[in-house]
């Protein structure tokens, strides 16, 4: 029986376009929905665009364009990266959606009705940046850990939902990993967070217009992560109506990187048990990327956009270069020069120079690939499911790098001269492997595979010959 996959990443903000991380992010999601589909699960693949809030709207002043025209742009930026990355997601949600702020405004208004939202004065730290609320403990010297700026002192009367009377609740489903956190010390992290006492949160704005009204006081407007975490619904064609959840809900993953984690396992689960909907099944929180040990930044001039990476790299070569980047749960440095030696090492060298070798090597003999499969390749379901993905690049180019250098051990094209028969053994276990090779790669570089899969279907069938194209020309 099929089971269902809902996978979500978070929407972006669009006060830029997006970056390696958010690209990072976008592939993990469509490397899990791809897996997925091959095993025949019915898959729901979401993302999107985060296109309210007073960042955003501080942005498009910057740019000197009206805020509708600067999202609309900034998330066909969006839209247009992920189709240069072979990145295939079943909807693209953004805030601005018309159907989204319908249910959006039905949803607050029940919780408004059930009394999980009131008035109150709000007095507190706030970093726009991040559009989050800081305890002084949060911040290093004064200022927001993630942006480096001075969160502003806000007081203002404001509507608060109920998030503290759902905090033992939170701590008994984390804690049994009924909402399961991962790796483990993102999870000690969320468990120390809320352990430390989790307190209603101010969810209206007075001084900001760009943003949905509160249908129950239209001087305001909703906080804009209220906004958000409601996508993770609307994208799945919800109404905004408590206790029914639609199809693919609740999400088996949820990825995201750490900066957002502590919001996603407070406020967002707080609203589902408010709206008596299913808590996600999994968040799983990845690292950060650093360019040559420093923080991205465009005021240092390093920040490495993902259609850079393809126009240098190609499609796939882009797509293996960033998930093999980061180790599980871990931040990752990269620069241009480390990505291009990477690249020459292990899709060159490694994975090109072995498929070009064999199917040159084949050419004469039109060998099948054994039916025996090596089974070198360990089982990578564990793995996947663990959403190791470095690791499985790894078990694979473990296994090329064997198969180039058994190659050079049998010394195969003269095997193939002094005895036949035991180098179309040999022969018929690499086309084999690289068969192999192939299926388990489709998921993180599905035109390289589909190239393979090709060469050794014609060479056979049709006995095509000539100079083999490379898979992956050297940098």
């Amino acid at each position: 029986m099929n089971k269902k996959f809902f996978v979500t990443t978070p929407i972006y903000y669009v006060n830029d376009k997006p970056h390696v991380g958010h690209a990072y992010t976008t592939l993990a999601a469509d490397v899990l929905t791809r897996w997925h589909r091959e095993r025949g699960d019915e898959v729901f693949f979401l993302t999107g665009t985060d296109e309210h809030g007073a960042k955003v709207a501080q942005a498009a002043t910057v740019a000197g364009k009206p805020e509708q025209e600067f999202v609309d742009e900034k998330a066909a930026a969006f839209k247009e990266a992920w189709q240069k990355l072979n990145i295939n997601y079943d909807n693209f949600l953004r805030t601005t959606d018309p159907v989204h702020v319908a249910a959006v405004k039905t949803a607050t208004q029940y919780l408004y009705e059930k009394g999980f939202i009131y008035k109150g004065q709000y007095r507190g730290l706030y970093c726009q940046s991040c559009e989050q609320y800081k305890n002084p403990d949060d911040l290093i010297n004064g200022k927001c850990p993630e942006h480096q700026v001075e969160p502003q002192l806000m007081k203002e009367e404001s509507y608060f939902f109920k998030l503290s009377q759902f905090e033992k609740l939170l701590k008994e489903k984390i804690e049994s990993d009924e909402l399961e956190i991962k790796p483990i010390e993102r999870k000690n992290e969320v468990f120390s967070f809320i352990s430390q006492g989790l307190k209603d949160i101010s969810i209206s704005r007075e001084t900001v217009s760009w943003g949905i009204s509160l249908p129950f006081d239209k001087k305001y407007t909703l906080y804009v992560w209220i906004d958000a975490f409601l996508n993770y619904l609307t994208g799945l064609g919800w109404s905004g109506q408590a206790g029914q959840p639609p199809k693919f809900f609740s999400p088996d993953v949820q990825l995201m990187s750490k900066d957002i984690l502590r919001v996603h396992a407070t406020i967002w689960p707080g609203l589902l048990l408010a709206l008596e909907l299913p808590l996600p099944q999994k968040i799983f929180v990845h690292g950060y990327f650093t360019i040559d040990g420093q923080k991205m930044s465009k005021s240092l001039g390093n920040v490495i956009w993902p259609e850079d990476l393809v126009v240098k790299f190609g499609r796939d070569g882009a797509r293996y270069l960033l998930m093999s980047s980061l180790s599980y749960g871990q931040d990752g440095d990269i620069s241009w020069q480390r990505l291009a030696e990477k690249y020459n090492s292990d899709l060159a060298n490694g994975l090109g120079n072995l498929v070009s070798r064999v199917m040159k090597l084949n050419e004469e003999f039109k060998i099948n690939p054994s039916t025996r499969l090596r089974a070198r390749i360990k089982n990578l379901e564990k793995l996947f499911n663990e959403i190791k993905f470095k690791e499985i690049l790894d078990e694979i180019w473990q296994e090329i790098a064997w198969a180039n250098r058994y190659i050079e051990e049998k010394k195969l094209w003269d095997l193939l001269k002094t005895d036949p028969e035991e180098g179309k053994k040999v022969l018929s276990e690499l086309l084999s492997l690289i068969s192999e090779i192939a299926k388990v790669l489709s998921p993180f570089l599905p035109e390289t595979s589909e190239k393979i899969f090709e060469q050794l279907t014609l060479r056979q069938d049709s006995g095509l010959t000539g100079k083999i194209k490379p898979l992956f020309p050297r940098i």
